[in-house]
């Protein structure tokens, strides 16, 4: 929703800071009118001094109600922001997208933060519905500016390119120039205006990227670099999509000439994918043991239907009192069902946006 600015806006700017300074100033104004003026303040005796002692300590107390009243209110504020460039960062998925059950979530390692490096995407496409899972290096508003650049290049990559290979070239390129870019803030900030940004030291950040497509006849075409693989759930087990090498993570090394996408087989209906970040997978206990994720997934599809929400809310508690709620780094998860075979009339998106036909 658009807001329009008011004309008036402006000038309750000034009035609000200075109606936040009054009750401060009032505050003052009584305790030093109480030293000034009163004859009890002036008297040594032991009386006099516990009564100023308790005209001091009101308005001392309430000078820290008021300090904490307006840090809670600038609190609030800064979470809102956070919470709207959450949403438009990582915003959710619908429970459904081209005749796929979707769930998704996400929280920083950072406390306090809302946001961070993991990424995620789910749109249904001309040619599929097509996903990204990523991991930008380190955690934090640094890391999530990362995401965010490659997150808006996969939003539009996904429906101009019609090869994935040509997608994920697109993506490197909007990360390099992002990185680029960082590079010269920082390094002329600190070095003076003179200097050529192609003069400075290589970035040292990198991106895991998953790209997924899952065209309309249910097989899988992906892209891995660097990312961990997603599991396949079903029939109470949790494997490997695939056991291929990956490709290097974006940003340090440049990309071959070739991008095949690797054919996964079939996303069978009823076939569910799990995919997730490392800080799942690497995600360690007070003894240092290592989250049991495969462990977890077959224990959560054995002997039940498969259902996303389910699978994802037994995940995250699991991993939760795994670490003590507490991870060391972000963490996203995404869980996909194949629903075409129930949904098969309503699977593809509204007319003129070229869906496949569900076989």
């Amino acid at each position: 929703m658009i807001r329009i600015r008011s004309r008036a806006r402006p000038t309750r700017r000034p009035l609000g800071r200075l109606l936040a300074l009054g009750l401060p100033t009032a505050w003052g104004a009584v305790a030093i009118a109480y030293k000034l003026g009163c004859p009890l303040a002036q008297q040594d005796g032991l009386g006099a001094r516990a009564v100023s002692s308790a005209v001091f300590f009101v308005v001392g107390t309430g000078l820290v109600l008021h300090v904490r009243q307006v840090m809670l209110r600038e609190l609030r504020q800064v979470r809102g922001v956070a919470n709207a460039a959450q949403q438009a960062l990582l915003r959710p998925p619908p429970p459904r997208v081209g005749g796929l059950g979707v769930a998704a979530a996400q929280f920083s390692a950072d406390r306090g933060a809302s946001i961070g490096g993991d990424l995620y995407e789910v749109i249904h496409t001309e040619h599929g519905v097509r996903v990204a899972m990523g991991d930008v290096r380190g955690h934090g508003l640094a890391a999530a500016s990362t995401a965010a650049a490659v997150l808006g290049s996969f939003r539009e990559a996904v429906h101009d390119e019609k090869d994935l290979g040509d997608v994920l070239r697109r993506l490197d390129r909007a990360l390099a120039r992002h990185l680029r870019g960082h590079r010269c803030d920082d390094g002329l900030a600190s070095a003076g205006s003179g200097q050529d940004c192609q003069d400075l030291p290589p970035s040292e950040d990198f991106v895991t990227l998953l790209l997924l497509e899952i065209r309309g006849d249910d097989t899988l075409h992906v892209l891995n670099c660097g990312h961990p693989w997603p599991y396949l759930l079903g029939d109470g087990r949790a494997v490997p999509l695939a056991a291929t090498e990956p490709l290097p993570p974006m940003g340090p090394f440049p990309l071959p000439a070739q991008l095949p996408a690797e054919v996964c087989g079939r996303l069978k209906p009823g076939d569910t994918l799990f995919l997730h970040t490392d800080g799942v997978e690497e995600a360690r206990d007070d003894h240092g043991r290592f989250f049991a994720l495969a462990e977890v997934l077959a224990e959560a599809v054995r002997g039940t239907p498969v259902c996303p929400q389910s699978v994802l809310h037994t995940v995250l508690t699991q991993l939760l009192r795994h670490t003590g709620r507490s991870p060391a780094d972000d963490v996203a998860l995404l869980v996909l069902r194949n629903d075409r075979d129930s949904l098969a009339p309503h699977a593809g998106p509204p007319m003129g946006h070229g869906a496949h036909p569900v076989p």
